[in-house]
C-alpha cells in the first residue's frame, strides 16, 4: 500500500499564508468580475473559478510578488476563455426566459450592487463609465480605482504596455468629455495629464 507523506509544518503555514492573502482580494476581485459580466450571479461564478484555479496554481504564485494582480490576470482570462467558449457553443433560447428577462430590463430591477455602485460613484460619472467601451473601462478602472500599475494592468490583460497607456489616456479623454458635456460640477474639469489629443 501506497501511503500519503505527512503534511510538512511549513508547507501547511506557507499554504495558508498564501489563501489568506488570496481571500483579502475577494471584494476587489468580485468588483472586477461584476463589471466584465455585468451580471452577479456570473460574476460570482467568475470569481469562484478564479480562486479555485489560483488554489490549485499556488506553486506558481512567486512569494513577494503583487497578489491581487495576479489573480486579476487569472479572473481576466478565465473571463476570456469563457467568452470564446460561449462563442463556439450554439445558442438556445426558452421563449419563457426571454420575455421574464425583457420585462426585468423594461423594470431595472434593483440589486444590492445597483444601489451601491450608485450611492457611490456620482450617477453622471457612472453613466460616463457605463458608456464607455469595455476596453477603455477596463484599463481606467485598474489604473485609476484599483492603482494597478502600467506593467501589472499589461500583463493583466494580456496586451503590450503602450497599449494599456493608450486606453487609459483615451479612456480617461472620453470620461472628461462625456463628463464636461454634462455641465453643472464636472464642466471645470481640466484635461486629465496625459490624456491631450
Amino acid at each position: 500500500m501506497f501511503r500519503r507523506p505527512a503534511p510538512q509544518p511549513q508547507a501547511d503555514a506557507e499554504t495558508a499564508t498564501f489563501q489568506d492573502e488570496a481571500l483579502s482580494c475577494v471584494d476587489g476581485l468580485y468588483g472586477a468580475a461584476l463589471r466584465l459580466t455585468r451580471n452577479q450571479a456570473d460574476a460570482e461564478d467568475l470569481v469562484q473559478e478564479t480562486y479555485l484555479k489560483a488554489f490549485r496554481a499556488q506553486r506558481r504564485f512567486k512569494p513577494g510578488t503583487n497578489m491581487k494582480a495576479w489573480l486579476y490576470t487569472i479572473l481576466h482570462n478565465t473571463f476570456l476563455n469563457s467568452r470564446r467558449q460561449a462563442r463556439r457553443t450554439p445558442a438556445t433560447a426558452d421563449s419563457e426566459v426571454v420575455e421574464r428577462a425583457a420585462s426585468e430590463v423594461a423594470g431595472e430591477t434593483e440589486t444590492p450592487e445597483r444601489i451601491l455602485m450608485r450611492e457611490s460613484i456620482d450617477a453622471d460619472l457612472q453613466q460616463a463609465l457605463d458608456q464607455m467601451p469595455a476596453t477603455f473601462r477596463e484599463a481606467v478602472w485598474l489604473r485609476d480605482v484599483e492603482e494597478f500599475s502600467y506593467a501589472e494592468i499589461a500583463q493583466a490583460l494580456n496586451v503590450p504596455i503602450g497599449t494599456v497607456m493608450s486606453r487609459i489616456s483615451r479612456g480617461r479623454r472620453i470620461l472628461y468629455e462625456r463628463l464636461s458635456a454634462k455641465g453643472g460640477r464636472f464642466a471645470g474639469l481640466a484635461v486629465p495629464a496625459g490624456s491631450r489629443a
